[in-house]
């Protein structure tokens, strides 16, 4: 184990329920003690995280409030990545919301239009608490009409500080059915954030391990991605399901004897 690790180049981490837990209420879990290892050998990391409802430059501003000194430019969220994405592949778009204020302002960082109107370029889909029917079925009907629809990621579950809570995945599904229309998934369990992440450090997969806390989304989006994975039991999920990890460890910083 300590072998593997020590020839890992590239660190990727998960957010909510690896460094803390609780949108609403933020507890630390621990990162510290993880982070100022990997800086003090050298190695490369990356938050990718599935938060759609924050900025990158406030999950930055959180994480350095908590004494975990990651950079600005490591912080990669499902709303940034959704943002940038349809940058790159389509230039300025009109979209249609089912997400919050944070989605919003990270779409309009890039120059896109938001539309509550009959007409849209895509469905752009994050966590919303606020979700309603009407909002849902203007989603869908836009979409059975010719827009397309991305979604910052399709996770079930994110950590509430009561526990589990639903996540954004089941709004997804229900635009899905309802639209007959399948989505772009940007976040995880998707690959593409993790080989937006491996571009970004110029490393290749066999040099890369995901830390995280959910089988669905952080182990299973490495596996698909081809990255080896160490699973978390401080956030939702306790056991490895039957997935292949590196190893299971109680927190965050348990890797740094690992190191």
């Amino acid at each position: 184990m300590k072998r593997l690790l020590k020839d890992k180049s590239l660190f990727l981490f998960d957010l909510d329920g690896v460094f803390y837990k609780g949108k609403e209420s933020r507890v630390k879990i621990g990162g510290t003690k993880a982070v100022e290892s990997l800086r003090a050998k050298g190695k490369k990391l990356y938050i990718l995280t599935n938060n759609s409802t924050d900025l990158a430059e406030t999950v930055y501003s959180r994480l350095r409030e908590f004494d975990i000194p990651v950079k600005e430019e490591e912080v990669l969220t499902s709303g940034l990545l959704t943002a940038e994405y349809l940058q790159e592949k389509h230039g300025h778009v009109s979209y249609f919301l089912v997400g919050e204020e944070g989605l919003e302002a990270e779409m309009e960082k890039h120059g896109h239009r938001r539309t509550s109107g009959e007409k849209a370029n895509f469905v752009v889909v994050g966590l919303d608490r606020n979700v309603t029917y009407e909002k849902l079925d203007h989603a869908a009907r836009l979409a059975r009409n010719g827009a397309r629809i991305v979604a910052t990621h399709t996770s079930a579950l994110y950590m509430y500080k009561t526990g589990p809570a639903m996540a954004t995945g089941p709004l997804v599904k229900a635009i899905e059915y309802a639209s007959g229309r399948r989505a772009t998934v940007i976040g995880k369990p998707s690959p593409l954030m993790f080989e937006i992440a491996l571009k970004r450090a110029d490393v290749p997969r066999s040099a890369a391990v995901m830390i995280g806390d959910q089988l669905d989304t952080d182990i299973a989006g490495a596996s698909k991605a081809g990255i080896d994975s160490i699973l978390v039991t401080s956030g939702i999920d306790k056991g490895t399901g039957g997935f292949k990890v590196l190893a299971k460890l109680p927190d965050v910083d348990a890797i740094v004897p690992l190191l």
